[in-house]
């Protein structure tokens, strides 16, 4: 059987999803200092190694969402994450979907009783 090819998003992500992990990473590293924890005892409370919570402070793209979210609950943050990509948030998706709904009255269906 084959190897899946690789994900292109880890190797060449688009410039956004850079800035926006990098800017994650330096918050979870903020929380911690601010905890006064290592990389090594933040580590430990999520089951990594410090170099998995050094690389999700980089915010390198390759890190999987598990060290991150496991960072964030460590450090008693993970609720922030209950509005990320929130439905009742997302206003182009709302948009789209009433856009898309009939906006015609159908006809009424005649039932037909003859059996």
């Amino acid at each position: 059987m084959p190897m899946p090819a690789s994900s292109h998003i880890g190797k060449d992500p688009p410039a956004a999803v850079v800035a926006t992990l990098e800017r994650l990473g330096a918050n979870i590293r903020i929380a911690r200092l601010r905890r006064r924890l290592t990389q090594a005892e933040l580590a430990e409370r999520i089951g990594a190694s410090r170099f998995v919570v050094a690389d999700a402070e980089r915010g390198k793209p390759t890190t999987g969402v598990a060290a991150y979210v496991g960072a964030l609950w460590a450090l008693g943050l993970a609720d922030q994450l209950r509005s990320v990509a929130d439905p009742s948030l997302d206003e182009e998706g709302m948009a789209l979907e009433i856009a898309r709904t009939s906006k015609r009255a159908r006809r009424p269906q005649v039932l037909d009783d003859d059996f």
